[in-house]
């Protein structure tokens, strides 16, 4: 069964268990997540190791940084065409995947912002989850890891190797950790700007 099918199988058999079922998981994605982080390095030591940084050059750094501009710039077309502040539409894009932060950021500041933002950063979670197979036949696969904005280091790095291949394992965790690390200090700044 095609790998996409079998995720949205589980997405939406997901949904119907947590709507039929009244069960507190608690943090049991969090400790998931970390079995996942977890399994990630342990493959990471068994191929390339910490060695493999040095390979990803330039285009390691560059990635990221292309990624926040392309992020910014749906930023800016959400402001013009759903006529949503710029403000808000530029916070809401910089979240780059990281709904958990961006969501309650943004809360302190407006509800329904708070709120878009957690939806849309989520969107581009499960997006890239669902589409990064398809994306790659169109655009080079490497390229294509900046969809997945931070969360390219955690939770849709398997999906990355998967399709993508070993090769670009340690090019998309030093994406997602560099976002990982700039993404707490670019929301709060876009939000300070009187604009």
């Amino acid at each position: 069964m095609n790998f996409t099918i079998l995720v949205l199988i589980a997405l939406i058999l997901g949904f119907i268990v947590g709507r039929l079922v009244n069960i507190d998981f608690g943090n049991m994605y969090e400790i998931m997540l970390y079995i996942q982080i977890l399994l990630i390095g342990i493959d990471l030591g068994k191929s390339s190791g910490l060695r493999g940084v040095r390979k990803v050059g330039k285009f390691g750094f560059l990635l990221p940084l292309f990624t926040i501009i392309g992020s910014l710039i749906g930023g800016v077309v959400a402001f013009l065409v759903l006529d949503i502040p710029l403000k808000y539409a530029l916070a809401i894009s910089s979240g780059m995947g990281w709904y958990s932060l961006c969501g309650p950021i943004l809360a302190k500041y407006s509800a329904v912002y708070g709120v878009m933002g957690f939806l849309v950063n989520l969107a581009r979670e499960i997006f890239t989850i669902i589409g990064y197979s398809f994306i790659i036949k169109k655009f080079p696969k490497d390229m294509a890891i900046a969809i997945g904005g931070g969360t390219t280091m955690d939770s849709t790095l398997p999906i990355i190797v998967k399709f993508g291949g070993k090769d670009i394992m340690i090019l998309s965790f030093v994406h997602g950790f560099i976002l990982t690390l700039l993404i707490p200090f670019i929301i709060p700044f876009i939000l300070m700007l009187p604009i």
